[in-house]
């Protein structure tokens, strides 16, 4: 009897450790207007949670890095409502995500902010959520803020020869602080912008919209989701030739735009994108684990995304707990100076520099990852243009 109970008692010991975990929750629009963009987005979260798993797991005993996935719909109520669930029900340590700038904001004022959760989202880019905190410390993202990347696209139409061009933007935060951004710096650059107006998402048909803009500018600076707005917009242009250039960012670069449109039909067009400088040893390290992985390295916001995954798991296994009090400071230790430089996918050496009381400090697969006092980052661009029936990318900032 006394073998038997000793028996159980170190079965329900063992199950215990190997089922031990910190969940950390993922909340992506796997739905709604980018699905297409969010995918590859969402397999690059579970490509560095596997190379935790499979590099010894967390602290000394190899505790699971569980990441619990919940579709924020790129809506702020959806996302409100699924980080609820996350935070409340779940009782996540801490969030990867969300993707879009709306859904962030707002899950992050009714929510996490309140719940004393950090927030580290892979692409929301919104120049709002620098200030919005107001001295927390809790939200933070791993792409840059539309405060670079709108001057980075005025940079870029100026050099194309325009001189004016109109302005159409989704009425939501992404894309209206995007217009605003790039409207303010394109002026300041000497260009003129002849009209600028908002446009509802999910319309049938924009072609009154069109209509207008195409009588005052030969250009077009289109700031939508392709699936809720902006395809459409496009199309009804290129039905009545309103214009002979499109300019635009991240919203709109999705393959779906060339199956939809045609290639023929988009020389005029050219997108920008949050990018990786892909000279660096990092971003080498992570292509080679996401070519191995079968995940798209160079895809919009992908490396950004294992970036946060990754840089999270070390922020939990530098505080030494899935305590929520404790990720902020150790988020800032380990993707600022100083530190042992750590690459994508090495794991396993920073988990052993950590356990030795030593720092470390990550080095992105999407670029340097160093957190200023708003929770941002420098980050690069690239411009994207379709060349033989294909998306094709070109660091320009």
């Amino acid at each position: 009897m006394r073998n038997t109970l000793l028996a159980t008692a170190a079965s329900l010991a063992f199950a215990s450790t190997a089922y031990a975990q910190v969940s950390v929750g993922n909340p992506m629009a796997m739905t709604g207007p980018i699905p297409d963009l969010v995918a590859p987005m969402a397999a690059a979260v579970d490509l560095a949670a596997q190379h935790v798993n499979e590099q010894g797991g967390l602290f000394a005993d190899g505790q699971a890095y569980e990441i619990i996935r919940a579709d924020s719909a790129c809506d702020p109520v959806a996302a409100v409502d699924a980080v609820t669930k996350l935070i409340n029900v779940n009782g996540v340590s801490a969030l990867i995500g969300p993707v879009c700038s709306g859904a962030t904001i707002a899950q992050a004022e009714s929510v996490s902010i309140p719940a004393g959760v950090v927030t580290l989202s892979v692409s929301a880019s919104s120049p709002a959520i620098s200030t919005m905190e107001d001295g927390t410390d809790l939200v933070f993202r791993t792409a840059a803020s539309d405060a670079y990347q709108g001057v980075a696209l005025a940079e870029l139409t100026m050099a194309k020869g325009i001189k004016d061009i109109a302005v159409s933007y989704a009425n939501d935060d992404y894309n209206a602080a995007l217009a605003a951004t790039f409207a303010k710096e394109f002026e300041a650059m000497g260009g003129t912008i002849t009209a600028n107006e908002a446009h509802e998402p999910n319309k049938a048909s924009y072609r009154a919209e069109v209509a207008t803009l195409g009588s005052t500018s030969d250009n077009l600076a289109l700031f939508a989701y392709y699936g809720s707005g902006g395809i459409t917009i496009m199309r009804n242009a290129l039905e009545t030739a309103a214009f002979e250039t499109y300019i635009g960012a991240d919203g709109m670069l999705s393959d779906e735009v060339i199956d939809q449109l045609g290639a023929e039909n988009l020389g005029g067009a050219t997108f920008t994108t949050s990018a990786s400088d892909d000279t660096t040893a990092s971003f080498a390290a992570w292509k080679a684990a996401a070519d191995a992985a079968g995940v798209p390295a160079s895809d919009p916001f992908v490396p950004n995304a294992y970036d946060a995954a990754f840089m999270m798991a070390l922020a939990i296994e530098k505080a030494g707990s899935g305590d929520r009090d404790g990720i902020a400071a150790a988020l800032r230790s380990i993707a600022n100076e100083p530190g042992e430089h750590i690459l994508p996918g090495e794991w396993a050496k920073a988990k052993e520099i950590l356990a030795g009381g030593g720092d470390i400090h990550y080095m992105g697969a999407a670029g340097p990852q160093d957190f200023d006092a708003n929770g941002d980052v420098a980050g690069f661009f690239s411009k994207s243009e379709v060349v033989d029936g294909a998306w094709m990318a070109e660091i320009i900032k």
